[in-house]
């Protein structure tokens, strides 16, 4: 068979979630509706911390962070699937996916981050009370913020720059509703193993640590708070880390669903199903989630109303 450099590739053909046209629409007006939830409730969210006083801490720092990295994820892919169903198009240029890929792998990583730096604030917090406005100063929680953002940048940048040295066959259909990682280095003509190799220790490397990080400060908090004496002592603990614990358990379950999923049935399509818990369905439930279970927010949200409505 013969192999096409990529630079004459002019297009890929986003297969989408279904190909069933009489399904368009109500995939239309499902990931709209979505998608304009995500957008409005983590920027309510965002305003609710930059504007209230009392909400001027790490925790809510890095909530805020949070709260626009999902908003960046969702947009690096709903609103060319949505593009694609309206116009009834399937293309995306071949600078168009691999620019998707690039700000996809950024938000991705940087979700993951920002959850383990929160991971540590909590711990921080529970664990070494005393010490906690010494710790979780504002230059150091500058620097993890930074730190999360130069990492996920560079990972993005190395895997792209691979994906560029990749020819391309005939077959350039993804099916998927996004140009993925993977499903790029499967389309390859070209030799993938240093691609496979490097996607892989990137996984493992990139997931596998903030996950034990995560893991770790969850354990010696769980830990702290089975030492407090009273059940309000113990309650009050536990809700400080609630919210963050449910966002956590979401991203996480989901996104190693969708990967574990898809390693046992060999299906592309199922996985690209599955995708939309992890890259569509938990940015949009995260600031409900922190708005239902944590107080602040709640107090912050209230009053927001209350000045609008003066």
């Amino acid at each position: 068979m013969e192999q096409g450099n990529d630079t004459q590739i002019p297009e890929f053909l986003l297969l989408g979630l279904s190909e069933d046209q009489e399904l368009q629409p109500l995939i239309f007006g499902l990931f709209i509706s979505m998608y304009l939830i995500t957008v409005f409730g983590n920027l309510v969210l965002i305003l609710a911390v930059s504007i209230d006083p009392k909400l001027y801490t790490p925790m809510y720092f890095f909530l805020a962070n949070l709260s626009f990295v999902d908003i960046c994820f969702t947009s690096t892919t709903l609103p060319k699937m949505l593009w694609n169903i309206q116009t009834q198009s399937k293309v995306i240029t071949y600078a168009g996916c691999v620019t998707q890929m690039y700000f996809l792998m950024i938000f991705s990583v940087l979700d993951i981050y920002l959850l383990a730096v929160m991971s540590y604030d909590r711990f921080v917090a529970i664990c070494h009370p005393l010490h906690y406005t010494v710790i979780m100063n504002p230059r150091l929680c500058g620097l993890l913020v930074l730190g999360s953002w130069i990492i996920s940048v560079l990972h993005s940048f190395l895997q792209i720059s691979m994906v560029l040295q990749l020819s391309f066959c005939t077959e350039v259909e993804i099916p998927h509703f996004f140009c993925e990682l993977n499903q790029m280095i499967q389309l390859a003509c070209s030799d993938t193993f240093l691609n496979n190799m490097v996607m892989y220790f990137a996984a493992v490397l990139l997931v596998g640590v903030p996950l034990a990080g995560i893991l770790y400060s969850y354990s010696k908090i769980v830990s702290s708070i089975l030492r407090i004496s009273s059940a309000q002592g113990k309650y009050k603990a536990f809700s400080t880390c609630a919210s963050h614990l449910s966002v956590v358990s979401l991203f996480f379950c989901t996104s190693l669903g969708v990967y574990l999923s898809s390693a046992a049935t060999q299906s592309s399509h199922s996985s690209a199903v599955a995708s939309v818990m992890y890259t569509v369905v938990t940015p949009m439930l995260n600031p409900f989630i922190y708005s239902l279970r944590n107080k602040d927010i709640t107090r912050a949200l209230k009053r927001m109303g209350t000045k609008e409505g003066t």
